[in-house]
């Protein structure tokens, strides 16, 4: 097991390098730079830019610099935590990273609790049960979560909240708790607006967990060695749950990889909708104002999280299952 993880570890290191490539390149992308943006806001504004200005400027940022310079001048910041200035707010990257990374991986390990919580039972009752009345409700939410899109449910909520108790559920935290020191009260206040975008967020995840999970527990439901154990004497609860289930759990577990970045990648409509103090809100302004540091490092974070997904899931899945091999 030593040996294995530390052949996966070590197979992150290419992938997050080459990772880094592609954001670089994807975020230089765009015509213009901030520079651009910033002086031709200056310009709508009346304000005279002179060309010495705007020289300082691009010499104080290194935007005149070719790009494999910038490229690498971002890289080699990251050993002393140094991931560059973000040119919209004037602030190092790292402190706009970290002012919200804990509100981010809090929402997303909540809605991670979410999906799992709900989808499971409702996919096991929903196989035992198949075409009963109970099945045909979990199918067709199961098909409305997956065709309405999360800042439409958010809007929804937002809607029904203040029609019927003249309040929006936006934001993580009442006005009179912003800025102030954490305290019994402030944490059952962020726990009172957090269940909704808990479950808006969590939604789409839920109901194609939903979907997954039924289908491989009636494909499993339908194999020789539960018949075998049926004809032993052994309950149903103990078939589903010692035998069925350990099986049938293996694609839940693969999607990992995809719903921790999916979590947070996709909660950036909604945190724009909801007011959340989030990454995903942070990286839409920072990609309409082309603060290429502050997008690309929050895009690779992002990244990072997939190859984090991806480690966690072949580890949970060679550990769940003896049939998979370290080797």
């Amino acid at each position: 097991m030593t040996n294995y993880l530390i052949r996966r570890v070590l197979y992150t290191i290419p992938t997050v390098v080459v990772i880094t490539i592609i954001v670089f390149t994807i975020i230089q992308l765009p015509p213009g730079s901030w520079i651009d943006n910033y002086v031709a806001q200056l310009q709508r504004e009346g304000q005279g830019v002179s060309e010495q200005y705007i020289l300082s400027l691009e010499q104080r940022y290194g935007i005149n610099q070719p790009v494999y310079v910038q490229y690498f001048r971002w890289v080699s910041g990251w050993f002393r935590l140094d991931f560059g200035r973000s040119f919209m707010w004037n602030t190092p990257v790292l402190d706009l990273v970290m002012e919200r990374f804990g509100f981010t991986v809090l929402i997303a390990v909540s809605s991670l609790l979410f999906i799992y919580a709900v989808s499971i039972p409702i996919s096991i009752y929903s196989a035992t049960h198949q075409y009963s009345v109970g099945d045909s409700i979990a199918t067709l939410l199961g098909f409305i979560g997956l065709a309405v899109p999360n800042f439409m449910l958010a809007l929804l909520m937002m809607y029904f909240f203040y029609m019927q108790f003249g309040v929006t559920p936006g934001g993580l935290l009442s006005p009179e708790f912003q800025g102030a020191p954490w305290s019994l009260a402030k944490l059952q206040n962020l726990i009172q607006h957090l269940w909704v975008p808990m479950i808006v967020i969590g939604m789409a995840g839920t109901a194609a967990t939903i979907r997954l999970l039924r289908a491989t527990i009636l494909d499993e439901l339908g194999k020789d060695y539960v018949e075998v154990a049926r004809s032993k004497g052994l309950r149903e609860r103990t078939i589903m749950y010692r035998h069925v289930l350990r099986v049938a759990i293996n694609p839940l577990i693969s999607r990992i990889i995809w719903e921790l970045p999916q979590i947070v990648s996709g909660s950036t409509v909604v945190a724009s909708v909801l007011s959340l103090p989030i990454l995903g809100s942070l990286l839409l302004s920072s990609l309409q104002s082309q603060d290429m540091y502050l997008a690309g490092t929050i895009i690779l974070f992002q990244s990072i999280l997939v190859v984090i997904g991806g480690l966690l899931s072949d580890v949970l899945l060679a550990l769940a299952d003896p049939r998979i091999k370290y080797e």
